[in-house]
C-alpha cells in the first residue's frame, strides 16, 4: 500500500492538469468570435448626448464643490473627463476612417 500514494498523487495531478488545459482551450474557442462573424456591427457615438452628460456632470461637480464635498466633486469631474476622452476618440475615429475619394 505504500506505493499507491505517489501513484494516486501523480494521477490526480495529471487529471487536474488535463482538465485545466482542456477547459482553457475550450473556453477560448467558444468565446473568441472572428471579426467577420461579428456581422460588421458599428459603434455609434452620440456625441451630442455625451456632451450633455459631460456638461451635467461638470455642473454637478461645481455644485458639490460649493457645498464642500470635494471628493464627490473630484469624482464627478473625473467622470466628465472620461466622457470627454470618449468624445475625442469618437471624433478621431470618424476622421481617420473616411474613405479616400
Amino acid at each position: 500500500m505504500m506505493y499507491a500514494t505517489p501513484l494516486r498523487r501523480t494521477l490526480t495531478a495529471l487529471t487536474a492538469t488535463t482538465l485545466l488545459a482542456g477547459g482553457l482551450l475550450f473556453g477560448q474557442t467558444v468565446t473568441a468570435t472572428p471579426a467577420s462573424a461579428a456581422g460588421g456591427t458599428k459603434i455609434v457615438c452620440e456625441i451630442d448626448k455625451m456632451r450633455r452628460q459631460s456638461a451635467d456632470l461638470r455642473a454637478k461637480a461645481n455644485k458639490l464643490q460649493r457645498l464642500g464635498a470635494t471628493a464627490e466633486a473630484r469624482k464627478a469631474r473625473a467622470q466628465a473627463d472620461a466622457i470627454d476622452r470618449r468624445i475625442r476618440n469618437c471624433i478621431d475615429a470618424d476622421n481617420s476612417h473616411k474613405p479616400w475619394n
